[in-house]
């Protein structure tokens, strides 16, 4: 049983098309729907799954757009379809997140809330929820909470956390500094250092903590979501929400919030290893699913289960049958290969990163039917 006055506000961010999973996420249907996780659930109900014993159903609040609320409403049955929060077009994540924190506010003013990525595999769930426990307690503290991962490699992929000294009695450390994904050698520095996390872009706070802060960084969204909340539970919700959203500033919770609050001592961090994966592209996806004796990774099956695909003499595929036709590959290795019913990509795994730029020249094309 999850204590109630205890229990964290789990936000779940569902924004975004993936553009380095296409042509399977698409922007009608994007990955946080699909079911990558190795399992049947979606990678959207994979991240309310592993809340569940930090927050009940009427506590998991998800932001979402419009073309994606029906969607995430049917793969979170549990989740009352009050607590879906339906941003009407993309602000990027801190108009998102302090959307959630006012509407929470409203109903808790001291409530510590967690934001958590619909698009996260994690591996180690306990372990999870133990990290998250003991990020509460730093926010209890007033501090801003981001988590970081311990590094086990250096990563030009990520962003980092510059670590400071201890705070109070716990585990938490200060964050003294957000570093931008590095080069290689500066990464590499990162990682020998011992003063370095991966920057997960999990974060957990108290609200009242959160939009203090935020207002006094970017007064006019904080001004904007204000004005949103107050005629939340009201009949004008829908008129102020579509005459004040538009006028929010785009940008991350990141650079709108947490660098600056770094700097001025207001951040803290714990360091979790609990089987991390941001599943950035279909690369790092074959890293964490599971694969035959060859290195071969089935996207949507177990280990077992190869059918609809025919592999004579492959090593280190990806292979996404998402088409219902037969895949055969034959004396190949180190490819992904992905089939939806209208669109096939083959790259290979290394170049995995820059699918996004196949849908960039699609966009500049202006055929957007592939998108």
């Amino acid at each position: 049983m999850i204590d109630q006055q205890g229990a964290l506000y789990g936000v779940v961010l569902a924004g975004g098309t993936g553009t380095r999973l296409w042509p399977l996420s698409r922007a009608g249907h994007p990955k946080f729907l699909h079911p990558l996780t190795g399992t049947d659930a979606s990678l959207l109900q994979a991240t309310v799954d592993r809340l569940d014993q930090l927050s009940p159903a009427d506590r998991i609040l998800v932001v979402t757009g419009v073309a994606h609320a029906a969607a995430v409403s049917r793969q979170l049955a549990e989740v009352p379809d009050e607590n879906v929060l339906i941003e009407p077009s993309p602000r990027d994540s801190c108009a998102a997140i302090a959307l959630a924190a006012a509407v929470i506010a409203r109903r808790e003013p001291e409530a510590i809330m967690g934001a958590f990525a619909s698009d996260h595999l994690i591996a180690d769930k306990d372990q999870f929820t133990a990290v998250i426990r003991q990020a509460m307690g730093g926010a209890q503290q007033g501090l801003l909470m981001t988590l970081g991962i311990t590094p086990t490699r250096p990563e030009t992929g990520y962003g980092y956390l510059e670590c400071g000294s201890v705070v109070g009695d716990g585990p938490v450390l200060a964050v003294q500094e957000f570093k931008e994904k590095p080069s290689y050698d500066v990464a590499e520095s990162y990682v020998k250092s011992g003063n370095y996390l991966w920057n997960a872009g999990m974060f957990v706070w108290r609200v009242d903590v959160f939009l203090a802060e935020l207002s006094r960084q970017q007064p006019q969204l904080a001004a904007g979501i204000s004005r949103i909340a107050q005629a939340w539970d009201s009949p004008s919700r829908e008129d102020v929400l579509g005459e004040v959203w538009p006028t929010l500033p785009r940008i991350s919770v990141d650079y709108a919030v947490m660098e600056g609050a770094a700097t001025v001592g207001r951040v803290g961090t714990v360091s979790g290893d609990f089987g991390w994966n941001d599943v950035g592209d279909f690369h790092t996806l074959g890293a964490v699913l599971a694969s035959d004796h060859a290195g071969n990774v089935v996207v949507g099956r177990d280990g077992a289960d190869k059918s609809g695909v025919l592999l004579r003499e492959t090593e280190n595929l990806v292979v996404v049958p998402s088409s219902g036709r037969l895949i055969a590959a034959m004396g190949v290795r180190d490819l992904v290969i992905v089939d939806t019913p209208d669109a096939v990509l083959v790259c290979p795994r290394d170049r995995a990163q820059e699918v996004k730029q196949l849908v960039d020249a699609l966009k500049d094309s202006g055929d957007h039917s592939y998108i």
